[in-house]
């Protein structure tokens, strides 16, 4: 089999782009030692086994924080949200301060663009301006158990 003299240059730049695009990504990920940073300014994890006695999920609901500004704090549980229903009033930003205290959930709100993955001890922080009056269901897109599809909160905005 002949191949011409143009393809072998071609391949052999294109095996060389592959081996530099590996290259980079083995140093990046290993020799660089790529990680969520770990200042503790900025720790977002708690004890799962503790979450209903670490505040602020030991009381989770809404409150209001400023002029149509909201802060929900709220946990993810088997086959439930806490709390199961919240209200608020049309052009109102909610800011969601959610975790889990058993296995992964979901938190996504269909129609908007809040969509997580609420792991066990982990803090996860969203917002979103509600600025159409209606009922939003929230789903746990992820699959966490028998009665994974009955798990739903609602928010109304009036």
């Amino acid at each position: 089999m002949h191949i011409h003299r143009l393809e072998k240059i071609w391949l052999a730049f294109g095996m060389a782009m592959l081996a530099v695009f590996l290259l980079v990504i083995g140093v990046s990920a290993f020799a660089m030692g790529m990680a969520p940073p770990t200042s503790h300014a900025h720790d977002h994890k708690i004890d799962p086994a503790q979450v209903k006695t670490t505040a602020p999920f030991d009381k989770p609901g809404l409150r209001q924080t400023g002029d149509h500004e909201y802060e929900a704090v709220m946990t993810a549980f088997t086959f439930g949200y806490s709390p199961n229903r919240m209200e608020v009033p049309a052009g109102s930003t909610v800011h969601f301060t959610i975790t889990s205290s058993d296995v992964v959930h979901g938190f996504e709100i269909p129609g908007t663009n809040v969509n997580m993955m609420i792991l066990p001890g982990e803090i996860n922080h969203a917002t979103y301006t509600f600025t159409k009056p209606g009922e939003y269901l929230v789903l746990c897109n992820e699959y966490c158990g028998a009665a994974h599809e009955w798990m739903k909160t609602v928010i109304v905005v009036k």
